[in-house]
């Protein structure tokens, strides 16, 4: 069947053309047929590199999908399960204490009304946080303040910085995004025996032919990855003009390897990789997870009546969250129509993707743009990608 993704094409072209966007590649999948693939735009402006179908990307959080499926195969396994207190691999977080509402210092705490499991990682409702959005914010401080997001040291050191630090809420009592994926990646080193990327390559990258993913990029494919850039105003997302940024998230990131195998953002990869990625849960695909393993992971896993929301945004409606994505519960004003059920994540720089098994679609976008997670040219490629496919 030949669909049109005439709209969709320009539409991106319009944001390329508006210095909104340097480049951006699409690509849809109906089942495992790739319907859609487009790229427009440069992978580097400033030495006019047009983007193309290899360049690669800073995935960020796309890269807790990968962590997630990690998990599930060691559930699978019999090596974990759900509902496991996390203290029976990382004893040091056990015990936790929690911040008192109002709280003004660490040591306003109370003890934990139950232990973190398994679950709460992947469903960000731990009571860890991040020190990413919540600026202002005591957590925020204690985050910074103590490096938990640092490059520079390993998923083990990570876990002894987390000891000393409280929950922000009971685990399980409420939703936060938070820095318990990467946690989940130290997990997958502590009951495999080998590091996350050894893991990640035996498990999932290699049996699924993801050569071009991994947590840095080689000299010789260096020429292949894009240009990272900010838009000209923070505060208007849709504000002409770019920025260049070299040294973000620090200098040399992603082009040599780290300590921090970051199973919350760390992975770098290409539209084929990620199109490899998500045809693995469509039906009748090269699976690596079980058919129930990949519907609960597709399934909201909140309490009733909990939703997701961030600092700054506050409370997104119609959202749940599974293991390793947002699922959509009841489409809001600015999600395609049809969109129910869809299970989706991007990442801070731009990328998405989302797969939608009611009507068995897929989608990717890629760009490099930071703070550009669920910004409005995100939403325009669904609508219109869910509308080129006759969703409706």
């Amino acid at each position: 069947m030949a669909y049109d993704f005439g709209e969709v094409n320009s539409t991106m072209q319009q944001y390329v053309d508006r210095q909104i966007l340097a480049g951006v590649s699409t690509a849809v999948l109906v089942g495992r047929d790739l319907v859609h693939e487009h790229h427009a735009g440069w992978a580097d402006i400033e030495n006019q590199i047009p983007l193309r179908g290899d360049h690669l990307f800073r995935v960020f959080s796309n890269t807790k999908l990968i962590t997630s499926m990690a998990i599930m195969l060691l559930i699978e396994d019999g090596k974990i399960a759900l509902d496991d207190p996390l203290e029976n691999y990382l004893p040091q977080l056990g015990n936790r204490r929690v911040l008192k509402a109002g709280a003004n210092s660490l040591d306003d705490t109370e003890p934990a009304r139950s232990s973190i499991t398994i679950r709460h990682l992947l469903n960000h409702t731990s009571g860890l946080s991040y020190g990413l959005l919540d600026h202002g914010s005591l957590m925020y401080k204690a985050y910074n303040e103590r490096k938990v997001l640092n490059a520079f040291q390993t998923l083990a050191e990570m876990i002894d910085i987390l000891e000393e630090l409280p929950l922000s809420f009971h685990p399980g009592e409420a939703w936060q995004y938070s820095i318990a994926t990467d946690v989940l990646s130290r997990v997958v080193e502590v009951v495999s025996g080998r590091n996350f990327d050894q893991f990640l390559r035996l498990r999932i990258l290699n049996p699924l032919g993801m050569d071009e993913t991994s947590f840095y990029v080689p000299e010789n494919k260096l020429h292949r990855l894009t240009a990272y850039y900010g838009g000209a105003d923070p505060a208007n997302v849709l504000q002409r003009g770019l920025r260049r940024l070299d040294k973000s998230p620090y200098p040399g990131a992603f082009t040599k390897p780290v300590p921090r195998l970051s199973g919350g953002g760390g992975l770098v990869s290409s539209m084929h990789d990620m199109l490899v990625l998500m045809r693995s849960f469509m039906p009748d695909g090269d699976h690596l997870l079980k058919p129930e393993t990949m519907h609960l992971m597709m399934q909201n896993q909140l309490p009733a009546g909990a939703g997701i929301g961030f600092p700054g945004v506050g409370d997104v409606p119609g959202k749940g969250f599974g293991f390793g994505g947002a699922v959509t519960l009841r489409p809001s004003s600015i999600d395609p129509v049809g969109s129910e059920s869809e299970f989706e994540w991007g990442g801070i720089a731009g990328t998405h993707w989302w797969i939608n098994p009611r009507h068995n679609i897929a989608g990717i976008l890629m760009t490099q743009r930071l703070m550009s997670f669920w910004h409005p040219f995100s939403f325009d490629f669904k609508r219109l990608a869910y509308a080129a496919v006759g969703v409706k």
